[in-house]
């Protein structure tokens, strides 16, 4: 039998340092909802490392946004589920104000400029209103608003107010970020440049994001895992480690690796798809 060789820098197979994985931020374990007759997720497994960015993919209807309520501490799960956070058992209403969550539309208030409707969150926590805005302006540079601090969200262009509402979610500290396709309403060019720009955002402050696209390009390009969702009712059906080297340049979505990813999650998303198809046809036919 030939000897394991051991070098300097590699630790001993068993040792703390080979075995130690970080316990997950957030866990989910047998999680079902229901709405009276309508199953819209069943049996949900899923979790998130600290630091980690994890997109979330699957047909329509399949779930994903009750789960970022679920998440957001906006509706409780049904009965035998379990929910942990850092560490702890939890009910969903126990989260409500313990993460961040950005909806699909950017909700900035008409009569607030870049700077009041970044804060809005810190104010609501009890920050005085002069401190939350120093350190809204310290952050402006980091987000592509300086100069726009006293604009309002009329005078803004799509990216530009979608930049704003992300900056009100990073300023609202928290470990965990939701983002509920923050990207989904803008021009294929936009969206690009908004991609690259929130890894750069996230390298620098490395918060754990929890992201829901419809854009299979967009999972792999920003995840450093795609959760596909199953059709209705949801439960992950392929969970995909995306092994592509950070930071990521424009050009990786025509690497091969990229290519083959792709194709995995695509066949994965149609074959959900079709059932949600075929389902709906059933029930058609039956009324």
């Amino acid at each position: 039998m030939q000897a394991a060789i051991q070098t300097k820098d590699m630790p001993i197979a068993g040792s703390p340092e080979a075995t130690a994985k970080p316990s997950p931020l957030l866990e989910l374990r047998a999680v079902t909802k229901t709405y009276g007759p309508v199953a819209a997720l069943s049996g949900l497994e899923a979790s998130v490392a600290p630091g980690e960015f994890v997109t979330v993919v699957g047909p329509s209807g399949c779930g994903k946004s009750t789960l970022f309520n679920i998440v957001a501490g906006l509706e409780e799960p049904d009965a035998g589920g379990i929910l942990r956070f850092e560490g702890n058992s939890c009910h969903a209403a126990d989260l409500l104000g313990r993460v961040s969550f950005m909806p699909q539309r950017d909700l900035l208030l008409p009569w607030r400029n870049v700077v009041d409707n970044a804060i809005l969150a810190l104010e609501v926590e009890g920050m005085p209103r002069a401190q939350a805005r120093a350190k809204a302006l310290k952050m402006l540079p980091e987000f592509g608003l300086t100069g726009f601090e006293k604009q309002y969200p009329h005078q803004l262009s799509g990216g530009m107010r979608q930049r704003v509402a992300l900056m009100r979610t990073f300023l609202f500290e928290r470990g965990l970020m939701l983002l509920d396709e923050p990207f989904g309403a803008l021009d294929a060019l936009t969206r690009a440049m908004m991609q690259r720009w929130l890894l750069d955002v996230w390298q620098k402050y490395r918060r754990t994001i929890l992201f829901i696209t419809h854009d299979v390009d967009e999972a792999i390009f920003l995840g450093d895992r795609v959760l596909v969702m199953t059709a209705r009712p949801g439960s992950v059906k392929l969970e995909q480690v995306v092994d592509l080297p950070r930071p990521r340049r424009p050009e990786i979505v025509t690497a091969p690796e990229f290519v083959r990813l792709k194709r995995t999650l695509l066949d994965a998303i149609e074959e959900e798809s079709m059932k949600s198809f075929q389902s709906a046809v059933a029930q058609e036919k039956a009324t």
